[in-house]
């Protein structure tokens, strides 16, 4: 079994800057590429930002890129994700996710392992 728990999220001026983290745990390794999705409520859950087990490679939404930076230290079993310049349309429930097989994906069908979500509210 493979636990992912996030934290940082808070409310936050728009222009503002967080930091998401999640830190991973029990068989986890640094064999899973990994990513970061969001769901606002009413929302489907949406593709934010995946990065390779090395973390050389990464990819991102259009709409966060730019503004946001997915980063990991496998040495810590940490998993990052810097925003900065917030929006209002930014604010959702950010949830980490670990997958075995692939390489980075923008799809939630190829990660195997959910965090539960950290909050991030983002006012005008």
């Amino acid at each position: 079994q493979v636990q992912l728990v996030e934290s940082g999220g808070g409310l936050v001026q728009a222009g503002g800057s967080l930091r998401l983290s999640c830190a991973a745990s029990g068989r986890f390794s640094s064999g899973y590429f990994m990513g970061w999705f969001r769901q606002a409520p009413g929302k489907e859950r949406e593709f934010v930002a995946t990065i390779s087990r090395s973390g050389q490679t990464t990819d991102y939404a259009d709409s966060v890129k730019g503004r946001f930076t997915i980063s990991r230290d496998n040495s810590k079993n940490m998993l990052y994700l810097q925003m900065s310049s917030l929006k209002p349309e930014d604010s959702a429930v950010y949830i980490c996710a670990a997958g075995q097989r692939g390489f980075t994906s923008a799809y939630g069908d190829l990660y195997d392992y959910w965090g539960q979500g950290t909050q991030v509210t983002v006012s005008s």
